[in-house]
């Protein structure tokens, strides 16, 4: 392939440089965040939902947009096993974020992450602790939303300051709980109110990990529609 064509397949974000997107959805994604508040995305694993995030979560901190970067999630199908963890909230809650700390501290750098976390610039928080709280220049990354209920999403959604940035990152189809849940309904008030929060669903043609976690994804996907 040669050097035009491969470029071809990247999109650069108006005045963002080296913010590259490997596929249109990507795309869409980074203008989502870089131009709303709050920002939906769901989509199987391997498309660059959490690197893109934590991303640009690092470059707006880095950039002095954001004064702080705050990561959370329920702990539903794991609260039994969480406690098992030594250590304080933040560390036994480590292991369920590394996905976006690993990408943070690739971003910024080992001494910057320490001193992020130790200034309380970088919070990891489970997703109990949010009631009674707001968030001003941060930004704030949910993930596993199809776990919280739906009165969790609307405690949540309404903790949102001043100059912040939310994603709310999901898969309603993998929900650990009974009945409705709030990823599913802040998803049904947005289309139903035409409310200004971007949706964006990633496919498995979006897979950029690899061709081997793209194909086990089609095969559970198929297998799925057996069972």
């Amino acid at each position: 392939m040669s050097a035009r064509r491969k470029k071809e397949k990247f999109y650069v974000v108006d005045n963002r440089p080296e913010i590259l997107a490997k596929n249109f959805t990507q795309k869409e994604y980074i203008r989502a965040i870089f131009e709303n508040d709050m920002v939906c995305v769901m989509g199987p694993a391997g498309t660059g939902k959490t690197y893109i995030a934590a991303t640009l979560a690092s470059r707006m901190y880095f950039d002095g947009e954001i004064n702080k970067i705050v990561l959370t999630r329920p702990n539903v199908s794991a609260s039994e096993s969480l406690g098992f963890f030594p250590g304080t909230l933040t560390e036994k809650m480590a292991p369920w974020v590394a996905p976006f700390t690993d990408v943070i501290r690739q971003q910024l750098g080992e001494g910057t992450y320490d001193t992020m976390l130790k200034n309380g610039n970088l919070e990891i928080a489970p997703f109990e602790t949010m009631r009674g709280r707001s968030f001003n220049d941060a930004f704030v990354i949910l993930d596993e939303a199809q776990n919280t209920s739906p009165k969790e999403m609307e405690m949540f959604v309404t903790r949102v300051g001043d100059n912040s940035r939310v994603i709310i990152n999901g898969d309603i189809m993998q929900s650990d709980i009974m009945g409705s849940n709030g990823l599913h309904k802040v998803l049904q008030l947005i289309n139903k109110l035409n409310l200004p929060v971007p949706i964006i669903e990633f496919q498995v043609e979006d897979i950029v990990r690899s061709p081997l976690c793209k194909m086990w994804i089609e095969a559970f996907m198929e297998d799925a529609q057996y069972n």
